[in-house]
C-alpha cells in the first residue's frame, strides 16, 4: 500500500507541475499544459485507480496551497477527474461469457470496449467546457458579453492597445467581426480540443504503460471499435438542437462538437479495417491523417465514413467480401 502512494503522490505532483505551467506565460507552457492528466493516467493504467486518484488528490492540494482555490478546483475539473476516471474505466474487467479452452481452468477478461472509452472521453469534454460557462454568464447574451470582454481584453493586452482606444489588428479589417466569431467558434473548439486531449493523454499513458511491462489488460484491436447505437440518436438530437437560440442551442453545440470529434476517431477505425489487406493501405491511411491534421475539415468526412458503418455495418460488408485470411 505505502508504494501504491508513493507513486500517486510523485505523479500528482508531477501532474500540478504540468498544470502550474501555464502561469509562465511561454509557448512551451500550452503543450506542458495539456499533458497534465498524464501523470494521473499513468498510474491509473499502471498501478490502480487509487494510486490514480491520491495523484489527482496530490495535485489538487498542491496547485491549492500554491496558488489558491480557483486552481485546485480548475485541476479537478479539467485534468484530475477526468483522468482518474478514464484510467478507472480502461482498468475495468470482467469474466467473459466463455472460458478459456486452455485446459488450465483460467477464464478470459472481458475488458471495457475501448469505443465507450472514447465516448467517455467526449462526454467528459463537454461537460468540462460546460462548468466554464458560468464563469462568463449565466443565461447565452451575458454568457456572449461576458467572453466578447475577456477576448477583447486578451487581444488589447497582446497587441498593446490600451483599455478605451478603438481596437485595431495588424491585418484584420474587422476586429469587432472577428471577436464575434471567435465567440461562436471558441466553445466548439474547446470541446473538441478538450476530446482530443483526454484521448492523446490516455493513448499516450497506454503506451508507456505497456511498455514499461505494467499494463494487465491486453492493448484494444481499434480497428473493432464500436460505439452504443443509441448515441447516433443523442449526436443528431444535439446537432439539431444547436440551431436553438439562447443556451440550450450553446450546451448542444458544445456536446456535438465532442461528439463528432468522437466519431471523427470512430471513422478512423473504420478506414482502418477496410482499408486491411490493400497494397496502397499506408498511403491511404497517411494521406488521412496527414489531411486532418493539417486542414482539420476532412474530419467530417471521417465522421461521415463511421455514420454509414454504424448504420449498414460496412466493416462487416467489407469483411465478408474480402473472405477469410488464407492459410500459410
Amino acid at each position: 500500500m505505502m508504494h501504491l502512494a508513493i507513486i500517486g503522490i510523485g505523479s500528482g505532483a508531477a501532474a500540478a507541475l504540468l498544470f502550474a505551467s501555464v502561469t509562465s506565460g511561454t509557448l512551451l507552457s500550452i503543450p506542458l499544459f495539456y499533458l497534465a492528466p498524464l501523470p494521473i493516467m499513468i498510474a491509473g493504467l499502471g498501478w490502480g485507480h487509487w494510486a490514480a486518484l491520491t495523484a489527482v488528490l496530490t495535485g489538487a492540494v498542491t496547485l491549492g496551497i500554491v496558488f489558491g482555490a480557483v486552481f485546485l478546483l480548475a485541476f479537478l475539473a479539467s485534468a484530475g477527474v477526468p483522468a482518474w476516471w478514464l484510467a478507472y474505466l480502461a482498468m475495468l474487467a470482467r469474466p467473459a461469457t466463455a472460458p478459456m479452452g486452455n485446459g488450465t481452468g483460467a477464464t478470459a477478461l472481458e475488458w471495457y470496449p475501448p469505443g465507450r472509452l472514447v465516448v467517455w472521453a467526449a462526454l467528459l469534454a463537454a461537460l468540462v467546457v460546460l462548468i466554464a460557462i458560468p464563469n462568463f454568464g449565466t443565461d447565452a447574451e451575458s454568457f456572449r458579453a461576458g467572453l466578447r470582454v475577456a477576448l477583447s481584453t486578451i487581444l488589447r493586452a497582446e497587441s498593446g492597445i490600451p483599455a478605451g482606444a478603438p481596437l485595431s489588428l495588424p491585418g484584420v479589417s474587422n476586429a469587432d467581426r472577428l471577436i464575434e466569431f471567435l465567440v461562436g467558434a471558441i466553445p466548439l473548439a474547446a470541446s473538441a480540443l478538450a476530446t482530443i486531449t483526454n484521448l492523446l493523454n490516455l493513448w499516450l499513458a497506454g503506451q508507456i504503460v505497456k511498455f514499461s511491462g505494467r499494463l494487465s489488460r491486453p492493448w484494444p484491436q481499434l480497428s473493432d471499435m464500436n460505439f452504443p447505437p443509441l448515441l447516433t440518436v443523442v449526436l443528431a438530437l444535439a446537432i439539431a438542437l444547436s440551431f436553438v437560440d439562447g443556451l440550450l442551442g450553446i450546451v448542444a453545440g458544445i456536446l456535438s462538437a465532442s461528439l463528432l470529434l468522437a466519431y471523427g476517431v470512430l471513422g478512423f477505425a473504420v478506414l482502418h479495417a477496410i482499408t486491411q489487406g490493400l497494397s496502397m493501405r499506408g498511403f491511404v491511411l497517411g494521406l488521412a491523417y496527414t489531411a486532418v491534421i493539417v486542414l482539420g475539415w476532412p474530419l467530417l468526412a471521417l465522421c461521415i465514413l463511421s455514420l454509414i458503418d454504424t448504420a449498414i455495418g460496412l466493416r462487416r460488408r467489407v469483411a465478408r467480401k474480402r473472405g477469410p485470411p488464407a492459410l500459410s
